[in-house]
C-alpha cells in the first residue's frame, strides 16, 4: 500500500539548478534541448571555476553518461564538490548513488544535508530510510515526520506513504479519515499508490462512500502508468461485473498486464481463465504455466491447482511425484496460516495421493518439497 525506494534511487535532473547568467541560461537550455555536447563545452569551464551549480549539472552528465562515456567517479567527484558548497540537490544525488551501491549509512547522512536545506525529494527519501531502517535504526515517527515535511510541499510519493503511516498507525495514531484525505493528495498529482489505496476505499466504503465506479476509476489511472497491483485489482472488477460490465476479455487483458510484471494473484487468475475458458478457449498448457509461475512466488493456491495438474496429466505429462510435490506444499502453506483444519479438497487430494504413491515415489516427492520451501521456491523440480 505504500510506495517505498530502496536500494536504487532516481538520479534528479539537475540542470533546474542553473542559477540566472546569459551563459548559465545557455547551458540550461542546451541541457532542456538534449543538446549535451553544448552543455559540456558550457558547463565545464563554471564546474573547474568552482561554481556549484555547474559542478552538479556536470556530475549529473557523468552520472547519466550524457554527452561523454559514463563514469561514475568522475560523477561523485565532481558532486562531492558541490554538495561541499551546500548544493542540495548535489547532496540528494550523491546520496542516491551511495544508495544504489548500498552504502545506506552514507547515503542518510546526504540525504539528511539535502532534507535539512529543505529539499522535498530528499526529505521523502529520508522518510523512507527510516521507515525501513536503511542506514538507521528504524524509526516510524521519524518517517512519517519527513513525510510530512515533504508532503506539505507537495511530495506525492510522501502524501502517498503519509496516508498510509495512518492507515497503519506507524509513527502517528491510526486514523483512516486522514489517510484517505492524504491518499487523495497523492492521487490527484498522479502518485499511482495513492491512487491504488484510495480506489481501494472506495471499494470498501472505508472513510468514503462506497462506489465501486469510483473505485474502477482510480484503479484505471494507477493501471494505466503501470502499476501491477491497479491492473489485477481492474482485472478482478471486470470479471466480477463491479463498476464496470461484466467482461471477461477485459479481466483477461488487465490480469496479464499484471502477471507479466509478476504479480502472483494475477499469475493465478490468469491461470484459472485459461483453466475454465472465461474469455478465451480452455488452454491446459497455458493454465499450467501461469499457475507454476505464481507457484514458485509461493501462492497456495497455485500450488493446488498444479498439483491436481500434474495428477491428471492436464497442460503437463502426468507426474505422480510432482503432482504430490505441489499439493504438499499447498498443504503446508495452509498449515502455516494455522487454519484449524486442512480444507476438505486439499485434505482428500493428499489422501487420494498417499495410498496411490509408493514408499519410493513419497520419499522422492517430500525431499524434493523441502528442497523447494529450504530455497523459497528456487529449486522445486
Amino acid at each position: 500500500m505504500r510506495r517505498i525506494l530502496v536500494g536504487v534511487l532516481l538520479v534528479m535532473l539537475c540542470a533546474a539548478s542553473v542559477s540566472a547568467g546569459s551563459s548559465e541560461e545557455e547551458a540550461k537550455s542546451a541541457l532542456d534541448k538534449g543538446d549535451y555536447t553544448r552543455a559540456l563545452a558550457l558547463t565545464r569551464p563554471f564546474a573547474e571555476q568552482g561554481q556549484a551549480w555547474a559542478q552538479t549539472t556536470l556530475a549529473w552528465m557523468y552520472d547519466m553518461g550524457k554527452g561523454m562515456p559514463q563514469d561514475k567517479k568522475e560523477a561523485i567527484t565532481w558532486y562531492r564538490k558541490a554538495a561541499e558548497q551546500g548544493n542540495a540537490t548535489a547532496q540528494f544525488n550523491l546520496g542516491a548513488i551511495y544508495a544504489r551501491g548500498q552504502d545506506y549509512k552514507e547515503a542518510v547522512a546526504w540525504f539528511r544535508k539535502a532534507a535539512e536545506q529543505g529539499d522535498a525529494d530528499a526529505q521523502f527519501t529520508l522518510g523512507t530510510m527510516y521507515d525501513m531502517g536503511q542506514g538507521i535504526p528504524e524509526d516510524d515517527k521519524e518517517a512519517a515526520a519527513w513525510y510530512r515535511r515533504a508532503a506539505a510541499q507537495g511530495n506525492a510519493a510522501a502524501q502517498t506513504n503519509l496516508g498510509t503511516m495512518y492507515a497503519e498507525g506507524k509513527g502517528v495514531p491510526q486514523d483512516y479519515k486522514e489517510a484517505v484525505a492524504w491518499w487523495r493528495k497523492g492521487a490527484e498529482q498522479g502518485d499511482a499508490w495513492g491512487q491504488v489505496n484510495l480506489a481501494m476505499m472506495y471499494e470498501q466504503g472505508k472513510e468514503v462512500p462506497q462506489d465501486d465506479k469510483e473505485a474502477v476509476e482510480w484503479y484505471r489511472k494507477a493501471a494505466e502508468h503501470g502499476n501491477a497491483t491497479a491492473q489485477f485489482n481492474l482485472g478482478v472488477m471486470y470479471a466480477r461485473g463491479k463498476g464496470v460490465p461484466q467482461d471477461y476479455k477485459e479481466a483477461l487483458a488487465w490480469y496479464r498486464k499484471a502477471a507479466v510484471q509478476g504479480h502472483a494473484d494475477a499469475q493465478f487468475n490468469l491461470g484459472l481463465m485459461y483453466l475454465a475458458g472465461n474469455g478465451m478457449l480452455k488452454n491446459f498448457k497455458e493454465a499450467a504455466a501461469w499457475f507454476h509461475k505464481a507457484a514458485i512466488q509461493g501462492d497456495a493456491w497455485a500450488h493446488l491447482h498444479l498439483g491436481r495438474m500434474y495428477r491428471d496429466g492436464k497442460g503437463v505429462p502426468k507426474d505422480r511425484v510432482r503432482a504430490y510435490l505441489w499439493l504438499s506444499l499447498a498443504d503446508a502453506a495452509i498449515v502455516q496460516r494455522k487454519t484449524k483444519d486442512r480444507p476438505d479438497e486439499i485434505a482428500d487430494d493428499m489422501r487420494s495421493m498417499e495410498r496411490d504413491l509408493s514408499t519410493e515415489e513419497m520419499d522422492k516427492a517430500q525431499k524434493l518439497a523441502q528442497r523447494c520451501q529450504d530455497t523459497k521456491f528456487k529449486q522445486c523440480e
